[in-house]
Parts: structure tokens; sequence; C-alpha cells
């Protein structure tokens, strides 16, 4: 017996195949749907399968035949008319509709429970005043961790309205979050070494030339300048111009005993700054080199640089790797430049390094100011601070 199998997009469709390939006496085995269930249905379309089977003669029929005509006998499966079709998919749509109705019903009743479900959250674990807090945080570029470690220590000290109170509690956690290191600290009859370090392009040339000025033109000290960025394309010509203008001596150093005589022969100043080369915080070799020269030059304070512009993520990187160069605390540049500085707030909580300068602009000797725990959260969440 031949049997075989007939697909189209409708039951009457396929039992047209099957009529022209096994004439009106075809036997019809089973038929199914192809595509189950109404997502597939939806996205590939309805598919009917039909497979049928050419009646093929008996041993018992053959005998009959050769022996003389006999009466015909009927088929073992009859197709199903086309009366008998129509009402199979009039069956189908109305089993289809019923199936999409309930779809429908119980999507809507899970969004139900959902919003439901997220309303008594947010009323159970952030009243209003809290919410509208966590948004502002949101809004200032704090990540959505450390906005809702906030919120939570503010709940647990009973702050539940919003408003200015909130607000002004907002910013003194913030504030509690951030150390400041204070200036450099002089004291009479001794020098202070100070270094300056970090990665490329953060802006430490024209911090070593802001402080420099201050301490020169405004705090009336000896100040000295040492310079090891001789990789950077007119770099020492840079710091040059600044010692020129302030009226500084300046040394250029590119080896450890240069460096060593260097520091030597600027033993009577009341201040040192050094400004070292950029250095890319995945550069092992790099990073060593650094070590060994602060090494040589026996810097009392180290200040990492860092763009206020980085990401985050970039930001924690670099402090992490410069840490094992003796880091002491952190500057950071370009306040100006940076659309919002709520980012800050994750480096300042993990980085154990206090902040010691600010600065937001290229002016020289403006542009830079002391580090403060209320004027850096000021900063942080928005407010206009000047700093």
């Amino acid at each position: 017996m031949e049997v075989k199998s007939f697909r189209a997009k409708s039951m009457q469709q396929a039992l047209d195949l099957v009529r022209r390939e096994f004439g009106n006496d075809a036997s019809v085995v089973h038929t199914r749907e192809v595509n189950n269930g109404l997502l597939r249905r939806l996205m590939l379309g309805r598919e009917v399968e039909i497979v049928a089977s050419r009646a093929e003669p008996t041993p018992q029929m053959a005998s009959a035949v050769a022996a003389g005509p006999v009466r015909e006998e009927p088929a073992p499966v009859a197709i199903p008319a086309v009366h008998e079709d129509m009402d199979y998919r009039s069956r189908y749509r109305e089993a289809i509709d019923t199936e999409l109705s309930q779809q429908l019903g119980n999507l809507q009743s899970m969004m139900e429970q959902l919003c439901a479900s997220s309303t008594t959250r947010r009323e159970n674990e952030m009243p209003q005043g809290l919410f509208e807090a966590y948004t502002d945080l949101i809004e200032a570029d704090v990540d959505e961790r450390t906005a809702r470690e906030l919120i939570d220590i503010l709940g647990a000290q009973g702050t539940l309205q919003g408003g200015a109170v909130a607000h002004q509690r907002i910013h003194d956690l913030v504030a509690d979050q951030i150390q400041a290191a204070g200036p450099i600290q002089l004291v009479e009859g001794e020098r202070r070494l100070v270094a300056l370090v970090g990665p490329t392009g953060v802006g430490k040339t024209t911090t070593v030339a802001k402080l420099a000025a201050n301490y020169r033109l405004r705090e009336k000290k000896r100040v000295g300048l040492i310079t090891v960025d001789t990789y950077r394309v007119a770099a020492v010509e840079q710091l040059r111009t600044y010692a020129d203008i302030i009226d500084l001596p300046m040394e250029v150093v590119a080896t450890p005993r240069e460096m060593r005589e260097a520091v030597a022969r600027m033993t009577e100043l009341d201040l040192v700054l050094l400004d070292t080369a950029g250095r890319s915080p995945r550069d092992e070799v790099q990073i060593q080199e650094l070590k060994s020269m602060l090494g040589e030059a026996q810097a009392d304070e180290v200040h990492l640089v860092l763009s206020s512009t980085a990401a985050t993520r970039s930001l924690i990187t670099t402090a992490e790797r410069f840490s094992m160069v003796g880091a002491t605390s952190l500057l950071l540049t370009k306040l100006d430049e940076a659309t919002s500085l709520g980012h800050l707030l994750a480096l300042l909580r993990q980085c154990p390094l206090p902040i010691s300068y600010l600065t937001n602009g290229q002016n020289v000797p403006d542009d830079i100011a002391i580090a403060t725990c209320d004027g850096l959260a000021s900063e942080i969440l928005g407010s206009s601070v000047a700093v």
C-alpha cells in the first residue's frame, strides 16, 4: 500500500492534494495540525498535514478479478465531504478564539498582579518621601546599588518624609561617605616633596602649575619643580614656561640617579612638586618604573590624579592599580567637563584614599580648590556649589 503525507494551509487544500494524487477512492490514515500552540500559529501560520494511502487490491480481490467482474467495494475510509470540512474549520476557529481569549485573560491578570505587587512593595519598602530621594540620586547619576544602600540607611535612621528634610539628610549622608585629606601641609624649616601620578591626559602638569603658583604667590613659600615627563611632546617646555613665569627653579630628570641629585639640590626649599609621566594602569612595567622613581625621590605625599570624566569602573580600577606606587590621596580634575558627578560616589566609597584637591578649569593659578566633604557632596548631588 502506498502511503504519502500532504501539507497545506487548510484542510480543504490538503484534501484537494490527496484527490489529485490518489483519486476519490484514497484512504485517509490520519490528520494533524503541524504548528501546535497559539504562539507558533501566530508566528508561522496554520498548516495541516494529511497522511493518505491509495487502496491496493488484496490477494482475494485479485482472484476475484481474475474469475470475473465483481461488485465494487467502497473505500475503507471515505474522504470528508465539503460540508464536513467546513464544520471542522468552524470548530477550529472557535477553539482558536477560545484559546486566544484565555491567553489574553491570563496576561491581563498577570499584569494586574505585577502592578499591584510593585505598588505594594514600594509602599511597604520605600515610603513616598524616600522614593523621591531615591529618584533624585538616580538622576544625579549615582549608580542604582549605591542609591538603594543610601536610601536603606535613611530608612533605618527613621527618615520617611520627603522634601527639604530628605534632601538635607541625603546630602549629609553622602558627605559622611567622603574622606577629605586637606591641603598640602608645610612645616617651617622642613622641605615637603609632593608627587603627582596618574594615567595620561588627566591634567597632572597643569595641576602642578596651579599648586606651585598658589604656594609661591599666595603663601609666599619657596617652591621648586621636578619633572620626569620626558615622554610627552612639549611636556617639559610646558612646565618650564610656568616655572619661568612664576620664577621657580626646575629640574628635568630621566634616571633614578638624576632624581637623587635633583632632590638633593632642592633641600633648602619649602615645597618640591614632582610631575611624573602618565602611566597606563594596565602596564605593570610602567607602574613598577614609576614606583622605583618615587622611591628614589622619597616623596612625602603621592597624589593620584584622576579625571572626573572617566567611567566609574575605570576610576576604581585605576585607583587599585596605582595603590602599589604608594598613593596617599586622590586629586580629582576636570569637574567642569563632566556632565554629572554622581558616579564619583562609588569611587569614593570603594577607594580608601581621601580627597585632597578638586580642579574645574585650565586657569592658573585659579580653578583649583581644597576638597571638602560638604562641597563635594553638593557637587555629586548636582547642587551649584563653587569649588
